[in-house]
This record gives structure tokens, sequence and C-alpha cells, in this order.
């Protein structure tokens, strides 16, 4: 007799527990005062202008790739695509970089970690050379725990735009759709939002390679101040959030960081 109702409460507790990890949090909506506009996002456009017209995008005065492995892996509910334009500039200068295979980012960080791991693994072993990581965005955040995971195969992490001190401090919006794809996880998968705490306990622990923040205060999707830690290097640019991989600010930057001997 008592079997049935015990069933039933540990039913009706798996199903709160997937309820609650679904709902908006509250602490994440409207947190900015004020919003930042979204609008400035346009300006990916004359920033991709500004790109195409700058010697950087040319070559000119960059240090070669010398074949150097580098990951891109893209943002929230974007794909490979997203990163065309700094793919085909980087194996212009001289380096082997290859895409994270992602098609649209939008699954929870642990499933997305699987493909990255294999994609990382493949790629020392095909060039025999530690390998960066750049990562737009969610991208980033993705970058740090995967070097958090592999740190013996990683060079280096260079995140733009990345939250890596707060994942979820995003524009109201965005945080709309985060709850939305939580939700299409949870019915794909049968998994609530706890399944992520391991994800986020090594987001949050020390980086173990070096590790490079690229943020603009005028980001009108992530919060800068959540691009920010006090364990890593942070570098500030002018524009817009997606246009982060469009920026020629971007590009001198990774011009001199990719080169460097960071580690033996």
């Amino acid at each position: 007799m008592s079997t049935v109702p015990q069933h039933r409460t540990k039913r009706r507790g798996r199903w709160e527990e997937i309820a609650a990890s679904v709902l908006p949090d509250l602490r994440h909506m409207g947190k900015w005062d004020p919003i930042p506009p979204m609008w400035l996002e346009g300006r990916i456009y004359l920033e991709y202008l500004r790109l195409i017209r700058d010697p950087v995008f040319r070559g000119i005065d960059v240090p070669p790739g010398l074949g150097r492995p580098v990951i891109l892996i893209p943002g929230f509910l974007a794909g490979d695509w997203t990163l065309r334009t700094p793919f085909s500039w980087l194996r212009r200068v001289g380096y082997r970089p290859r895409m994270a295979g992602v098609a649209f980012n939008v699954t929870y960080s642990e499933v997305m970690l699987r493909p990255l791991i294999d994609a990382l693994q493949a790629l020392h072993r095909r060039t025999g050379a530690m390998v960066s990581l750049v990562g737009h965005s969610r991208g980033g955040v993705l970058a740090k725990v995967l070097s958090h995971r592999k740190p013996e195969l990683v060079e280096q992490v260079i995140t733009l735009g990345s939250p890596l001190n707060d994942p979820f401090d995003v524009h109201p919006l965005t945080m709309a759709g985060v709850r939305a794809a939580h939700l299409y996880n949870v019915f794909r998968y049968g998994h609530p939002a706890s399944v992520e705490l391991r994800f986020l306990r090594d987001l949050a622990a020390p980086p173990r390679v070096p590790t490079t923040s690229i943020y603009s205060r005028s980001d009108g999707v992530v919060n800068w101040r959540a691009c920010l830690r006090r364990d890593l290097n942070s570098i500030e640019v002018q524009g817009s959030h997606v246009g982060l991989a469009l920026n020629p600010e971007v590009y001198r930057i990774l011009s001199h960081l990719l080169p460097a001997p960071w580690r033996a």
C-alpha cells in the first residue's frame, strides 16, 4: 500500500525539479539598469566593412602562424558559419585553424563538450602541437572548461565577449533564449539543470592555461563585467557583441597573442 504514494511523491519531486530549472531566474531578468540597447548590435555591418579595409585583414605586419593549430568555437544559437571570416583569415596568415563542428550551439554544455574534446584530441594528434582555443560568447565559456578538462592539450584560451564570471549575466532577451533552449534540452535529454553543475564548477575554477578575455563595454548581449575575472587577462575593445568576430581590433590582438610561446 505504501509503495504507490512513495512512487507518486518521487515522480512529483522530479517534475518539480525540472519545472524549477525551466522557469526564468528573476535575478537575471532586467538585471542591467539601464538595459543596453540591443539595436547597437547592428554595428556588425560597419565593423565588417572596417575589417576588410584594415591592413591586419590583409596580413600586413601580422606575424606568420607557422602552422600553429587553432580551434574556433561559436556562440549561443550560432554555428561554425558565424566564424568563417576569422577562420579564413587565420588560414591565410599561416595558422592551421579548425572549426568546432557545431551546427547550432544550443544543447547542454556537457553535451557540447564531447565533440569538442574529440576535435581537440584529433587536432593535437595531427599536428603534434598544443592547440589554441578561440571562443565567441558561449563558445569562450566552453573553451575555458575544455581547457580545464584537457590542459595538457591546450596552449591558451582566448574568449570574445564570453561571460566567464557569470554565464547568466546577459540581456533579458538573451536570457529568454537560454530558458527556451533549456526547455528543449529537458525534453530531449530528460535531465534538469543539475546536469550542468560540474561544468559550472569547472568554469569557476582558476584557469589551468593562459586565458585572455576580450570584451566591449558597449556589448549589447553580455554584461561586460561578467567577462572580467581577477585570475585571467582582460583586454577591452570597442564594438558590438556579435561583431567581435569581425572586429579589426580583435584581429590585431589575435595576431599578437596566438604566436606567443605561452607554454613550454
